[in-house]
Order: C-alpha cells, then structure tokens, then sequence
C-alpha cells in the first residue's frame, strides 16, 4: 500500500465531530440522545442575513472574488473593528476567510518557522492542538487552572516561553471553558509578546457573547500593525456555523502572505456568503441580545444543575456557551465519564482531553440546548450517578 506524507500521519482531526458521529448512530438505532457535544447556536440565522445572502444570489454574485474579501465586507469589518476594539485598522490589514477554523492554520503556517514552537492554554480549542499535529511545531502547553477560572494567566505564558517560541494563541471568552480574561490580564499578554518579539493570535470569536464581563482585546496595543493578529468571525454569534465566513486583521505583510495561502487552497472565499456578513455585522444587533439572554437561562439551569450532582463541581462561566464541570471525584477518567455518559445515559458530551493534556478530570457540556434538554441530562446524570 502507498503510504502518506509525515503531515498525513499526524492529522487528528476533530474529536467533537467523531462524538457527533457516533451520537448519531446511537439515534439510528434507536436511543434518545441528548446533544450537548457540537460547539454550535441551535438558533437559525437571523432572517436578515439571510435575506442578504439570496439577494446577492439573485443579483448574480457567483463569480470569483478578491482573495482577501469583497471590498464591502472589509470596509465593514474596518468600521466594526473601530467600533468595538477602539482602533480603525487599514483594508490591507484584513483578511476574510472561509470560517475562522481555517485562518488559525494560516497564521500558524506564516508565522511560526522551523524548530519553533507555539505557546497555547490548555484546556483549549481542539483546533489549535490539531493545527499543531499537523504542522510539526512543538505545544507549549500553559495549564488553566479551575482555582484561577480558567483564565490564562500571563506569567505562565512567560515561564513556558523560550527562544524557539514563534506564538502565542490567547482565547478570551474561552472554549471549553468560557472564562473570560481580566482586562490587566490581557494587556499584559499584549505587553509580553512586545517584550519578547513574538507573534500574538488573539481568538475573539466569542467577543459578543459575554455574560457579566467586559470583553477587553490585547490588539489595541499595537493596532495589529506589528505583531496581534485578531481573529473573529460569524459562526457563533450569528448563528452561522455552515456558512463559514470569518476573519483575522492583523500586520499588512503576514494578511498579505495569509491571503497567498488561502488564495492557494480554496481561491476564495464563497462571494454571496460575504453579502451576509455585510447584513449580520452593520443590521441590528438585537438577535445576538436575544440570543444572549436565552444563553443565560441555559448557563444558570447547566451550572446550577451539575453543582447538585454529587461528586460533580462547575465554575460559573462568564462567556460563550459552554460548561466544564469537574469530575474527578467520580473516579473516572475524562473519556470514561463521556463513554458512561453517552452509553449509559444517552448524553453526547466530550472528554476534557479533547482539548489537550490539561482537560483531564473536566468534561465539556455545550449548552446549545434547550433548558428542557438541560434539565433532562441532570435527571439522567443525578438518578444514575
């Protein structure tokens, strides 16, 4: 048999959409499962963005597009980035990509070189581990700790830097966790990566969906001219998961490389799509108050309902929809408990594992599900456990 490229062998994938997938089988079959294992809003796309989009249809915008982004899409992201991170960057600075997913490798492949290594939290976006898999770099792994609420905090960031680290990724508000960093936290990450001449993802794809904190974005430092590359984007907030469409601004002269990159993979980005994006960020922001407000009500059922599960403990998150409760005093592993939860429970949920070496003993719930659906998996979890 023909054998594959080193980079082929150490792809990893997803491990939500392997749960996802055999979650699914269960429910072929006949079980009643409870979703709470994909990172996805269960809400449709406000209709306006979607009105957009089939009139940029109708009005004939199929063809090929500017690598970067349409030129609306940009100015748009410039205004809103001026809007809600206090700097107005220049159209050279953005990028617009076929989701955020994607432009977490291209600013790895264009920025970090040879032997050199990436500094990232851990629990974190499995993506980011993957994304390191497959590239070869090195995983510096900087621990969240449940006493600090899953914040990252900068001094260990700077203890598990070297001068083979080429990045450092930031995720404020959080996956898995949805903690939310401190505004000193933050421009002390802005401060660190000046110090050490390092590049700085700051992942903001939950900006908008913060609870009782004020997001606060390490970019304003330097304006994303030097070193922060911002990344955001549509999926979550607006309740666009399928329409991959995000973006990342960031020094002229690496947008200009990652937009070499992506124009070399996929061409461009889908052209109605952006017509979308357009609508969701300059309409009106009501559906993401709305949808924010359903969130809380789900936060406070999950979290208050997990805490009253013996041997079972959750921190309050303070953004994004996600709970990572504590399990250790099961005494079952990560995988153990989401194998038992899922066989013996009907609840898909997903190791904390999934998400590096530092989400042993937690499990992820993501509560984009309805407060029925919440309070039925505590049903379950209590009178089994």
């Amino acid at each position: 048999m023909k054998g594959f490229s080193e980079g082929a062998r150490r792809l990893s994938g997803q491990p939500a959409f392997k749960v996802l997938a055999r979650a699914r089988q269960m429910e072929r079959e006949g079980r009643d499962i409870l979703h709470f294992e994909i990172g996805e809003p269960d809400f449709d796309t406000p209709r306006h963005i979607k009105d957009a989009c089939i009139r940029a249809l109708n009005d004939g915008e199929t063809d090929y597009v500017n690598s970067s982004g349409i030129l609306g899409l940009r100015e748009a992201i410039r205004d809103e980035i001026e809007q809600t991170r206090g700097f107005r960057p220049d159209l050279n600075q953005i990028l617009v990509g076929p989701g955020a997913n994607p432009i977490i490798y291209y600013v790895m492949a264009c920025t970090v070189g040879p032997r050199k290594n990436v500094v990232v939290g851990s629990p974190g976006f499995m993506s980011y581990f993957a994304n390191l898999d497959y590239t070869g770099f090195e995983g510096r792994f900087v621990v969240l700790k449940e006493e600090n609420e899953f914040r990252m905090d900068p001094e260990d960031v700077c203890g598990a830097m070297d001068g083979e680290t080429g990045l450092i990724i930031m995720n404020s508000p959080s996956n898995p966790c949805g903690s939310v960093m401190t505004k000193a936290e933050i421009e002390r990450m802005a401060e660190i990566a000046e110090e050490k001449d390092v590049y700085l993802l700051t992942d903001e794809i939950y900006s908008k969906m913060t609870y009782d904190e004020t997001h606060y974005t390490p970019s304003i430092r330097d304006e994303c001219r030097e070193r922060t590359i911002l990344l955001d984007g549509f999926s979550k907030a607006y309740a666009m998961t399928g329409w991959r469409l995000g973006y990342a601004v960031g020094p002229a002269p690496l947008i200009e490389k990652m937009g070499l990159l992506l124009q070399t993979i996929i061409s461009c980005t889908t052209n109605f799509i952006q017509y979308g994006g357009i609508a969701a960020i300059k309409g009106d922001q009501q559906c993401v108050a709305d949808m924010m407000a359903e969130f809380r009500k789900r936060r406070d059922a999950i979290v208050s309902g997990l805490n009253s599960i013996a041997n079972i403990s959750c921190v309050n998150p303070q953004g994004a929809f996600y709970a990572f409760p504590n399990i250790t005093k099961t005494g079952m592993t990560s995988q153990e408990f989401a194998d038992y939860a899922l066989d013996e429970m009907g609840i898909a949920i997903l190791p904390g594992t999934g998400f590096g070496p530092g989400g042993e003993g937690y499990v992820r719930f993501s509560y984009a599900s309805s407060v029925e659906d919440i309070n039925e998996a505590i049903r379950r979890m209590r009178e089994t456990l």
